[in-house]
This record gives C-alpha cells, sequence and structure tokens, in this order.
C-alpha cells in the first residue's frame, strides 16, 4: 500500500530476499547467492513476497539480483521466469513489480566492475537480463545496488533499450556499500542526475547504513531531479554466520530513522540487508 507522510504520498518498498531467505534458514552460496533458493526453496521466496505485502509493501522487487547467464548458464532464464511468476503470485495484482538488476560482479567492489574495461560488454549483459525480465512481465526494472556511477548507468541504458515501446519505468539505485565509503552523498547524486536525463524515472540509494544515510537522501534531494526519489538501507551490522543481525526493536527504530529521510524529501522508502517485514510493517505504521 501507499503511505502517507504529511500529506504527501509514499511509495513503501519491499525488502531483502538474500537476508531474509537466511533468517529463514535458506542456503544462499556464493557466487548464486539468493538466486539459488529459486532451485531449491521456491515456496518460501513466494512466502517472503507475500510477507511483505501483508506488512504493507506495494512495490517489489523480483528475485533477480544474480540470475545471470554467466553464474547458471543453463537455467538462467528459466530462473528469471521463475522469480517474476513468484512474484506475481503472492502480491496482490494492483502492486508493482520491478525486475531487479544488480552489477555484473560484486556489488561492494566497485574495482571489479568490467565497465570500464568492456563497456560494450557490460552493457549487452545487462540487456540480456533486462529483455529477459520484460519478456516475464515486470512492471519496471530496478538498476539496483551499484557502487560503480559507470555501470550503473549502462545498467540504464540497456534496461530503457529493453523497455522501449513498452509502459514500463526505469529505476536507479546506487550503494555507498555497508560501510558508505564507496560513494560520497555528492557522487551519488551526480550518478542520479545523469541517469534521470538518460531517462530513469526514480532515483534512490540502498545497500547503506540506515544511520548514514541521510546524507545521500539529502544529496539526491538537493540536486531537484523531478523524479520520485527514495532510500532502502541496511538494518543491524554485518554477521559471519548469517549476514546481517538486528535488535528487537529494530523495525521501529528503522522507521524513526526512515522518518528523517521523507522529511528531507524522500518519497520512497523500504528496507535492504538485515530488514525483513517487521520493518516494512513499522514503515508502513508510521506513515498511514
Amino acid at each position: 500500500m501507499d503511505a502517507s507522510s504529511n500529506g504527501r504520498r509514499v511509495q513503501v518498498l519491499d525488502g531483502p530476499l538474500g537476508t531474509e531467505l537466511l533468517a529463514r534458514g535458506v542456503p544462499t552460496p556464493l557466487p548464486g547467492w539468493s538466486a539459488h533458493a529459486l532451485e531449491t526453496h521456491p515456496e518460501i521466496v513466494g512466502e517472503i513476497h507475500g510477507a511483505y505485502a501483508l506488512a504493507g509493501a506495494s512495490l517489489h522487487t523480483t528475485n533477480t539480483f544474480r540470475t545471470r547467464a554467466a553464474l547458471f548458464p543453463e537455467t538462467w532464464s528459466e530462473l528469471v521466469r521463475s522469480a517474476v511468476r513468484l512474484a506475481r503470485c503472492a502480491v496482490p495484482a494492483q502492486h508493482t513489480v520491478a525486475g531487479s538488476i544488480a552489477p555484473l560482479l560484486d556489488c561492494y567492489r566497485p574495482d571489479l566492475s568490467p565497465a570500464d574495461s568492456d563497456p560494450l560488454a557490460t552493457r549487452a549483459a545487462h540487456f540480456e537480463l533486462a529483455t529477459a525480465l520484460v519478456q516475464a512481465g515486470c512492471d519496471a526494472l530496478l538498476c539496483e545496488t551499484f557502487p560503480h556511477l559507470g555501470e550503473g548507468l549502462l545498467a540504464v541504458d540497456a534496461a530503457l533499450e529493453a523497455a522501449q515501446g513498452r509502459d514500463l519505468e526505469v529505476w536507479i539505485s546506487f550503494t555507498p556499500g555497508y560501510e558508505a565509503d564507496l560513494l560520497t552523498p555528492d557522487q551519488v547524486a551526480l550518478g542520479a542526475r545523469e541517469a534521470v536525463a538518460r531517462g530513469a524515472r526514480a532515483a534512490l540509494v540502498n545497500c547503506v547504513p540506515a544511520a548514514r544515510a541521510r546524507a545521500y537522501v539529502e544529496a539526491l534531494c538537493d540536486a531537484d531531479l523531478g523524479v520520485p526519489l527514495g532510500c532502502y538501507a541496511n538494518a543491524g551490522a554485518p554477521d559471519e554466520r548469517m549476514g546481517w543481525t538486528s535488535a528487537a526493536d529494530a523495525p521501529e527504530r528503522y522507521a524513526e530513522v526512515a522518518a528523517t529521510w521523507l522529511a528531507a524529501g524522500a518519497s520512497w522508502i523500504g528496507g535492504c540487508c538485515g530488514t525483513g517485514p517487521a520493518h516494512t510493517a513499522a514503515l508502513v505504521a508510521r506513515n498511514a
């Protein structure tokens, strides 16, 4: 559902699949990570989508963060179709299902991005996934968790080409990383400005510690981009066993922090690593 804040409509996004799968005991080995659950535990992927919908989210992201041909050469296209189908079947028909397009390699290692050494192949790989997501029936394409501005923009270009001629928006979300040291607020704003100039219809920041996110949101809002702006941040702290841990009162504290993003001018809020349906519910409750 949409929530409201001081008379302004607020779009509530869902939360992560990866850390929520771990929290439910589903193995997510690298490098395929959460994509393995499409093969091993599809029913739990669907349950998680449904849980976010019940919590009040109305924008849902497919479990396609790692469904790449390079990782699953024989099955990647079926995994994409399965991911979209699981999301679509688990949420109300009026909700938005956005196809997730992530960096080709590590979302915390911009130095590994092939965007500088081989931009044509990088764009082609993003176009391959974007096209599959469009064909599977997504309502939008979300290029997310990009720590490398150039690769994020190549993904936006590829997604826009795949969506050409369809009533389907492309969104961008950059990440400064879980220690907020990969991109500065000004760099995120710069990348967002260029993405919007190319045709992106929303700009966000994600996978940043919630306590460090406001500076990034303020930079996006100060850029006056003319599109919805938002944030979906991390909660808790990294943990070797299950990825992220958080305190019992984390959902309420997360919603309090997210309120500062809305005060800064954001209109889309959600959760990333370490959050879950309880965080989504807290966001909705605070802004109802």
